[in-house]
């Protein structure tokens, strides 16, 4: 891990990136919590007007690619904290625009902050932290996320259910929790030299593509559970956006002890183990999801596909043990664009089954998870540069 012995230990780069952990799910989990109550109540958005939305907040994750020609003028850790704070600035701003057009003038912006510092956040992650110990911080960082968002969406379900806050306004105390920390981010922590300098250009190479189908099917598979799930929840079972909230939190308390166990049973099985695990419970759940009739069942489901998400980080740590240090931040870019090819086109296409059965968007998740599950059968037992797949010693 990066670290100099003349910066006080709270300065040192795993405690930034712990910062970072905790300010975006503010933004980000009070959009989440509210945005399919706050887009039916307030600007009576269909399952296709929702489906548009998503794949318009998916765009800025497919160009994610440019952080590359960024980098050419600005320093990863800078990026990844200006994007933090528009992030921010976007989620505060969601509230005061109630219609379609203004939903995805919002919806746009804080997308671009999120999927920008995401891209840089994931590629700092991989730089500072030693492989060994990846997979055991990956999984504290998404605990200290879920502390995070369990404040939230704690604060969401208190303004709504006991001081009868206006969600307006509940978007606008969110967005700005996250603008302060990233404000912290930038003031109290000096800029961090690279360990190794990171190519500035846009490549593919044949020996990571199990990594980019991997990360493409992930997109795919994210989309069933971001767009579908939640509406589903909403349209069918009638769920208020308090009920969202306390649902999202059990999520959240969840993860906060499952996460970091998560990380060390990663560490201890395997990428391939884990991924293999996580692909056959996702078939199971996308195919409950078709046929599910009772709402606590539904709930039950949306908090098991939650947990799953954890699991993701055996995706990262496979990348990094395959990678060449300096491909690591033009693959970040590249790959979250890999992972938003199907994001942008599934929300809108399955929108428009959505109208004709419900139950086909899930079915067609499954068959997403079972592709995933080939795939995941294909990593190694001990993947490393020039050991990509069980297919062949390499492809370069």
């Amino acid at each position: 891990m990066a670290s100099s012995s003349s910066t006080p230990s709270w300065q040192q780069p795993i405690v930034l990136l712990y910062i970072m952990a905790a300010a975006m799910p503010f933004s980000m989990g009070t959009w989440m919590a509210l945005i399919n109550n706050f887009s039916i109540e307030y600007a009576q958005f269909n399952g296709a007007d929702m489906g548009i939305l998503q794949s318009l907040r998916e765009i800025p994750g497919f160009l994610s690619f440019a952080v590359i020609f960024l980098l050419l003028i600005i320093k990863e850790q800078t990026l990844a904290v200006f994007s933090l704070a528009l992030l921010g600035l976007g989620t505060a701003l969601t509230g005061f625009l109630p219609s379609f057009y203004g939903l995805c003038f919002t919806t746009v912006l804080m997308s671009i902050g999120f999927h920008y510092f995401e891209t840089v956040n994931q590629s700092l992650q991989l730089q500072w932290l030693e492989k060994g110990e990846a997979p055991k911080v990956m999984g504290k960082l998404v605990a200290i996320g879920s502390v995070s968002s369990l404040t939230a969406y704690g604060s969401v379900y208190i303004a709504l259910e006991y001081f009868g806050l206006s969600m307006v306004w509940v978007y606008f105390l969110g967005g700005c929790t996250t603008l302060m920390l990233a404000t912290a981010a930038w003031t109290l922590f000096p800029h961090y030299p690279e360990k190794v300098e990171q190519r500035k250009k846009l490549f593919l190479k044949k020996r990571y593509w199990l990594y980019y189908s991997l990360v493409f099917m992930s997109g795919a598979r994210r989309q069933i559970f971001v767009v579908f799930a939640g509406f589903l929840m909403v349209e069918k079972f009638d769920f208020s956006a308090s009920e969202i909230t306390l649902m999202f939190i059990a999520n959240m308390a969840i993860n906060i002890i499952a996460a970091p166990l998560i990380g060390r049973l990663i560490a201890h099985w395997g990428e391939r183990r884990a991924l293999t695990f996580e692909y056959i419970g996702l078939i199971g759940v996308f195919t409950s999801y078709a046929l599910v009739e009772s709402a606590t069942w539904a709930a039950a489901l949306y908090i098991i596909d939650h947990l799953f998400f954890a699991m993701a980080i055996a995706i990262k740590t496979y990348f990094q043990k395959i990678a060449s240090p300096e491909d690591i931040a033009p693959t970040a870019g590249v790959s979250f664009t890999i992972n938003h090819i199907a994001a942008v086109v599934i929300p809108a296409a399955f929108g428009l089954l959505w109208l004709i059965s419900p139950s086909i968007v899930f079915y067609a998740g499954a068959g997403m998870a079972g592709i995933s599950l080939l795939l995941a059968l294909l990593i190694p037992n001990k993947p490393i540069e020039g050991s990509e797949t069980r297919l062949s010693t390499t492809l370069a």
